[in-house]
């Protein structure tokens, strides 16, 4: 299971820049450095799951926060995307001396960019993924229009990206507009993955088209149906990371065998552990499946996943439909469909007519089952009974034991 290590290395603008490496279980086969989109942080959701994948693959991830965003210093007013080259550079330095250069760099949006025009001087990369990379960075001043007056005017303004407030000087717009990333592109000499959305609103496909004629083979395209530019629904994350990892694995000598291993959970045991995102955000395992569990925002969460008691209901809810319906197969009744409504609450003792414990709190879930078929009251009252008789609700009922140990 991969581990997540805070680190810090100067940055091109002089202060430190916060990064997490994310490592394998045991030595990594390769190393990779990830690029986030612009203003974003190394925090966001899609290049925590692809580190993660990644990592579970057998290669080493770090990803960092730019000069002057998440816990990085510096002012993110006087950056642009020379010094997010810099910066990458400054990344990749970093691999080389502590651990391994990177022989994988990963670039999402206008990171993606910064990734293509730092690849030709990383020379140990042998492949490079953008994801939702505009083909020059001078996309991004659509996104400063409103603003470019005053801007102009005044050399500076405040500008409102993503819902938050960034200082933008003149000199970040002359920045970009003097880059152009096609000589670079061309020049590439490694492998090249595009991951793009047809229908992405912020960075168009045009831009995926532009960066796959202009690059030499190998290079290879993927579209991302359906997938918004910041790849915020978990599905899409995940198909990124599990293509990004087969891709790789026909450039990173090695990688192959342990991609083919994978981090499949053992049978019959559940792992949760944290990701590193946000206070509560846990990754729980289960054989091949994986799902986020977290807590609601309102408590501190990043409202990622379902909550502990989400979960506790679902396994109810899950066991309760499939034992009526391995009943209903059996005796062959008209049962259509299954549907169960669960609820969990807290309520004072005195206020339960029908329960033993008589002073402080009870737990109380309220299980609402849906039958659908041409079913006769007998059978409906049947069904009713066998639910009853569901495992996970003869677990809850029955006297448990949670032994705790420390892993040795």
């Amino acid at each position: 299971m991969p581990r997540s290590q805070k680190v810090e290395f100067p940055g091109s603008q002089g202060g430190k820049l916060a990064a997490l490496l994310e490592l394998p279980d045991g030595r990594p086969r390769a190393y990779a450095l990830f690029a986030h989109c612009f203003t974003c942080s190394k925090d966001v959701f899609a290049a925590a799951r692809i580190a993660r994948s990644l990592a579970d693959a057998g290669v080493a991830v770090l990803r960092f926060d730019f000069t002057g965003l998440g816990a990085s210093e510096g002012e993110f007013a006087n950056t642009n995307f020379s010094s997010n080259v810099e910066d990458l550079l400054r990344a990749a330095a970093y691999l080389r001396d502590a651990h391994e250069a990177p022989s994988i760099l990963i670039g999402h949006s206008l990171g993606g960019a910064a990734v293509l025009a730092a690849a030709g001087r990383i020379a140990e990369a042998k492949a490079v993924a953008t994801i939702a990379a505009p083909a020059d960075p001078s996309h991004v001043s659509h996104l400063l229009a409103d603003a470019r007056p005053e801007i102009e005017a005044k050399g500076e303004a405040e500008v409102i990206l993503a819902g938050r407030s960034f200082r933008i000087q003149k000199q970040f717009l002359e920045d970009i507009e003097g880059h152009r990333l096609a000589d670079a592109i061309k020049s590439l000499r490694k492998a090249l993955l595009i991951f793009h959305a047809p229908r992405d609103s912020v960075v168009g496909i045009e831009n995926a088209t532009a960066i796959f004629v202009a690059a030499k083979h190998p290079k290879s395209f993927v579209s991302l149906d359906g997938a918004d530019h910041l790849l915020s629904r978990h599905e899409d994350a995940r198909y990124v990371a599990d293509v990004l990892v087969a891709w790789a694995t026909r450039y990173v000598p090695g990688l192959a065998a342990t991609a083919e291993k994978s981090d499949v959970g053992e049978h019959g045991k559940v792992v949760v552990r944290e990701t590193g995102n946000g206070a509560f955000q846990q990754e729980v395992i289960v054989g091949r499946h994986r799902l986020l569990a977290d807590e609601p925002v309102s408590v501190g969460g990043t409202d990622t996943g379902p909550g502990p008691y989400d979960l506790l209901l679902a396994a109810l809810g899950a066991c309760t439909s499939m034992t009526i319906r391995m009943y209903a197969d059996r005796k062959q009744l008209p049962l259509e469909r299954v549907a169960v409504t669960l609820a969990h609450d807290k309520i004072h003792a005195e206020d339960c007519a029908d329960c033993e414990t008589r002073e402080g709190k009870v737990d109380v879930i309220e299980r609402e089952i849906e039958l659908t078929g041409d079913l006769d009251d007998a059978q409906r009252a049947r069904l009713m009974e066998i639910s009853e008789k569901c495992p996970v609700h003869r677990t809850l009922h029955s006297e448990i034991k949670i032994r705790t140990r420390p892993k040795a």
